[in-house]
């Protein structure tokens, strides 16, 4: 199924709704983790779920292999990220064959990162150089079989003008993209002024925001410097006098990761779309702090005490 006739069916229903990201892993054992996951994390009930394309298209096999079994084995709807980093035509098409092969019908098209820390992106010789030449490629060859989600980007995205990058993404857009997967962003101010700066480019499609849970302190750094957004100072207050507490760091963090996920619901957006980092115990946290785990919770109930009687 679609996933923008996902998203329309969450809306006439008139309930929130979300979606995971999990990074294909690079050892046997985050092979298993991954799967554990997508197993655990599947009865949350996500309306699909995305598999990263595996860094610079250096060893891509596992992430078509890992959105066959989401879709087979644990029967997820599944969006197949695809990027053009280091991935000749032929490449895509063999990609994009796999994922038709599987049963998968959404594909989030990105241009990537480049293959490397401290490498500056460049395209290869045959390939695509822009997300929108890859999102046209898959509608020409195609046609609507496959959903197309593209990236937006609230805070820039490598020094560009954010101007310039609305700009982007209306290309993008009109070369057949039908959904929106934000950048992680923790101010949602930003996040607000910036939708409304799309939908004023006469944007749209639905858009999907980026919430990245916070598992450790020195993550939650690393991760949005990496990525260069914005840390609201009540955030930096309130968890820099625990960063040496997991634990604390972790509740305290669902707290504020639900309150900007709170803010985002009551702006009428809702779709709810974490970053994982294929764990589960924040995440799972934050969406009780939204009680939209409640229903996975009676059914837990249910079925233990049929076990028990």
């Amino acid at each position: 199924m679609h996933i923008k006739d996902k998203l329309a069916a969450c809306e006439t229903a008139g309930k929130p709704c979300f979606s995971f990201e999990y990074y294909v892993p690079k050892t046997p054992q985050g092979v298993q983790n991954l799967y554990n996951r997508l197993e655990r994390m599947g009865s949350f009930g996500p309306q699909f779920v995305n598999i990263t394309w595996n860094a610079g298209g250096r060893s891509n096999s596992f992430t078509t292999e890992a959105v066959s079994v989401a879709q087979a084995a644990y029967g997820l709807e599944t969006c197949m990220h695809l990027t053009c980093t280091g991935m000749e035509r032929e490449k895509v098409s063999g990609a994009l064959r796999e994922a038709y092969n599987s049963g998968c019908t959404n594909i989030l098209a990105l241009r990537g990162d480049p293959p490397g820390e401290n490498e500056t992106w460049s395209s290869v010789s045959g390939g695509f150089r822009y997300a929108k030449e890859l999102v046209a490629y898959i509608r020409e060859n195609y046609g609507d079989y496959f959903d197309i989600g593209v990236a937006g980007y609230p805070e820039g995205c490598d020094d560009r003008d954010p101007d310039v990058l609305l700009d982007h993404l209306k290309e993008k857009i009109d070369a057949g993209g039908t959904f929106i997967i934000t950048q992680m962003f923790y101010d949602v101010d930003i996040f607000l002024s910036w939708v409304k700066k799309v939908r004023e480019r006469g944007i749209t499609v639905p858009i999907i925001p980026g919430i990245m849970p916070i598992h450790t302190y020195a993550a939650f750094i690393r991760r949005a410097n990496w990525v260069n957004i914005k840390i609201p100072g009540k955030w930096l207050r309130t968890l820099e006098p625990v960063k040496n507490d997991d634990v604390a760091v972790r509740a305290i963090g669902r707290n504020l990761v639900v309150e900007l996920c709170q803010k985002i619901l009551a702006s009428g957006i809702n779709q709810l779309h974490f970053y994982t980092m294929n764990m589960a115990t924040a995440t799972r946290m934050v969406l009780e702090g939204l009680n939209l785990m409640s229903d996975l919770d009676s059914l837990e109930c249910q079925r233990s005490a049929r076990i028990v009687s």
